[in-house]
């Protein structure tokens, strides 16, 4: 396994992070962990390390939210999903961290630009529906985000928050999504040789950490309230989107 002192003065924090948000939170700061460890790691190994505790994390956090989600909503991503891990797949190879990171985080800025102009003007969009154009043009785009830095997280909020769901539903919802995402990516993962054996045991000894803060982040959303879940949702998407275009721009 990875020996080297300063990767897991990334790693455990990123973990556990990652953890806290995937348990409560609906996995809104899932895509943070790939830029964290990239400070001591190239970027193919962080994503070939963190994939299989992400798919950990998502298992132990879908037995806790199992029983409400948006059944319309999940018919429409996931398959928009399995394409985008298509073209991510076929793209690997040609299209570098940076570009994703700067759409990915100039998108979030804006998104959170136009909520909170909103909210300084005192007004609440009328909440929108299942929509499959919509849907589909985000479920592609979070696939193919995913494959290549696990960072999903942003295009699904960029659909799912202005629905407001219920805070459950939102949360469940997230889970079974990216459940089913990092299951589909194993497949491609591996046929492109990003496992190793010196992969799998890092990642093997970082596990106990993923399960301590999904319980955490369990136990976060069961005390918060649905305004300050939402703001939460909003600051976690404000703080990455920053971080990644700041990264791409240096």
């Amino acid at each position: 396994m990875l020996t080297d002192p300063l990767f897991y003065l990334a790693a455990i924090p990123a973990v556990l992070i990652v953890g806290i948000s995937k348990g409560g939170f609906g996995g809104s700061l899932g895509m943070i962990a790939v830029p964290m460890l990239t400070l001591t790691v190239a970027s193919p190994v962080a994503a070939a390390i963190m994939l299989p505790i992400l798919f950990a994390m998502d298992i132990q956090a879908l037995w806790r939210f199992r029983q409400h989600f948006d059944k319309r909503n999940l018919q429409i991503l996931l398959p928009a999903a399995a394409v985008g891990i298509g073209i991510g797949t076929l793209s690997f190879q040609h299209l570098s961290d940076n570009h994703l990171k700067l759409i990915i985080g100039v998108t979030s800025l804006l998104f959170c630009g136009n909520a909170l102009l909103h909210a300084l003007r005192k007004q609440t969009p009328a909440p929108r529906s299942a929509h499959f154009g919509r849907g589909a043009f985000w479920g592609t785009l979070a696939g193919f985000t995913s494959f290549s830095i696990h960072a999903g997280g942003p295009p699904l909020s960029f659909y799912l928050l202005p629905q407001r769901l219920n805070k459950t539903v939102f949360v469940t919802t997230s889970i079974i999504f990216f459940t089913c995402v990092n299951g589909m990516k194993l497949i491609p993962y591996s046929m492109l040789g990003l496992f190793s054996s010196q992969h799998l045991l890092t990642s093997l000894v970082l596990m106990p950490l993923a399960i301590a803060g999904v319980r955490l982040g369990t136990r976060l959303h069961h005390v918060l309230d649905a305004d300050l879940f939402y703001r939460f949702c909003y600051f976690f998407l404000f703080i990455v989107g920053l971080k990644l275009t700041a990264e791409a721009l240096m």
